[in-house]
């Protein structure tokens, strides 16, 4: 576990230096579009007061937008380069940046309304951060995450071939997630009211004019049984 701790410390390192943004895919047209469906999905259930732990907030793409709620922000990673990034790009009242392990978070229990998230769960050895997360939660406390999908071909690819993983700027030990297996973790750790819901073919390189036909193509195959759960992605919301 603190090797794996280690080599996420690292990975931070990297991407502070080569450009968190780039590697994420978040800066490009597409990207920018993924980015903002990925917001809605993470803060639109927040409200001013709500006290919010965001888990990885990373480089803080996500950060800033969350506190537009209002909502007190408490923001965390391992990666002390990247929050340095984070509190450049965002420095208001209502957030709070520090250095914590989601393994063992120092928080007291049931200290947040909300823990959010997005790309984070899957660098995790997921069982013991879904028991942690649990413990720092209020009662009908909720989550609200956004990750991989293993049954996306791409992103199989992506996550199980070293050199692959490597090329694209993935840590050694991320993985993605495969949605009933993650249900039954979840419940298993007490969440109740659990949906897992696929979504997201729009690639983050797509060119720019098409980007709107490929954009209206995904939302109706984000519809279609069966094939739906090939999409890119993984909608996660569940309540203590």
């Amino acid at each position: 576990m603190q090797e794996r701790v280690a080599q996420e410390i690292r990975h931070g390192r990297f991407l502070a230096q080569h450009g968190a943004g780039e590697i994420w895919n978040w800066e490009s047209p597409a990207g920018k579009l993924r980015w903002a469906r990925r917001v809605n999905m993470l803060s639109s259930h927040l409200k001013p007061g709500m006290a919010v732990l965001e888990l990885g907030c990373g480089a803080g793409y996500f950060t800033k937008e969350l506190a537009r709620s209002g909502a007190e922000i408490v923001a965390i990673d391992v990666s002390p380069e990247l929050l340095e990034i984070a509190r450049s790009n965002c420095s208001v009242p209502n957030v709070q940046y520090q250095i914590e392990n989601a393994y063992q978070l120092s928080y007291e229990d049931a200290a947040f309304d909300s823990v959010v998230g997005s790309s984070v769960l899957h660098h995790l050895e997921i069982g013991k951060a879904l028991r942690d997360i649990y413990r720092v939660l209020k009662p009908a406390g909720t989550i609200y995450f956004t990750e991989p999908n293993m049954l996306n071909p791409q992103i199989a690819i992506q996550k199980n071939i070293p050199w692959i993983k490597r090329k694209l700027g993935d840590s050694t030990d991320e993985t993605a997630f495969f949605r009933w297996p993650l249900h039954r973790l979840l419940e298993e750790a007490g969440y109740r009211d659990v949906r897992i819901e696929p979504f997201d073919f729009l690639h983050p390189k797509t060119p720019a004019p098409l980007i709107k036909g490929v954009d209206m193509l995904s939302g109706f195959l984000e519809n279609l049984p069966v094939v739906s759960e090939f999409a890119g992605s993984l909608y996660i919301r569940a309540v203590k």
